[in-house]
């Protein structure tokens, strides 16, 4: 857990850090995707796109870019 999420769990308060590359705009989670993680463990699109502030499809796009990289990564290791 990061230190900053300790902090803000110790004082019930969610994460005032903006600049935080792990902060989504999401008090439920205070703030942080590592809590959001947490709690949620898997988490439809529909959720993510509700955390993240950006449109389902948005959400749809992100993933499909991730699996086409990934899916590169493992026929290049399997050669």
């Amino acid at each position: 857990m990061k230190k900053c999420l300790y902090t803000c769990k110790k004082l019930d308060v969610a994460c005032p850090v903006t600049e935080c590359r792990n902060w989504i705009d999401y008090t439920p989670d205070f703030n942080c995707v590592f809590e959001a993680v947490k709690n949620n463990n898997d988490m439809t699109l529909r959720e993510c796109s509700k955390r993240l502030g950006i449109s389902f499809v948005r959400v749809k796009q992100i993933e499909d870019v991730a699996l086409k990289k990934i899916s590169h990564l493992l026929i290049k290791e399997a050669i």
